[in-house]
C-alpha cells in the first residue's frame, strides 16, 4: 500500500542503522563497565547477531523471546527496568520512527 511508504521507510529502510547503532552503544556500555574494546564489541556483534536469528527462525513474538530470556530479579530484569522506563527505549523509538516518518514525508514532495 503506497500510503504506508513513509513509514515502512522508517521502520524497515532505516532500521538496519537503528541496530546497528544498538551494538554499537552496547560495545560502549560494556567498555564503560570494565571490558576491553575488542571484547565489548564483539560481544555485543554476536548478541545482536544471534538474537536477530532467533527472532528471524522462531514462531514466537519479541515480547515472548524477550520474556524467555528474563529471569524476575535477575540482571536482565534490572536492565529492562530502565530500558523500559517511562523515559526508556520504547518513547525514544517512537519518536525516532516518527522522525523518520515525517522526514520521508518531506522527500516525497
Amino acid at each position: 500500500d503506497e500510503a504506508l511508504m513513509d513509514a515502512v521507510t522508517a521502520v524497515s529502510g532505516s532500521g538496519p542503522a537503528y541496530v546497528f547503532l544498538l551494538a554499537e552503544e552496547m560495545a560502549r556500555a560494556g567498555v564503560a563497565a570494565g571490558l576491553p574494546e575488542a571484547l565489548a564489541t564483539k560481544l555485543a556483534r554476536e548478541t545482536v547477531a544471534g538474537s536477530g536469528e532467533l527472532l528471524h527462525r522462531s514462531d514466537q513474538t519479541s515480547a515472548t523471546l524477550r520474556q524467555n530470556v528474563t529471569s524476575p530479579g535477575g540482571t536482565t530484569a534490572a536492565a529492562l527496568e530502565v530500558l523500559m522506563g517511562a523515559n526508556g527505549f520504547q518513547p525514544l523509538l517512537t519518536k525516532a520512527i516518527a522522525a523518520a516518518t515525517k522526514r520521508s514525508k518531506e522527500l516525497a514532495k
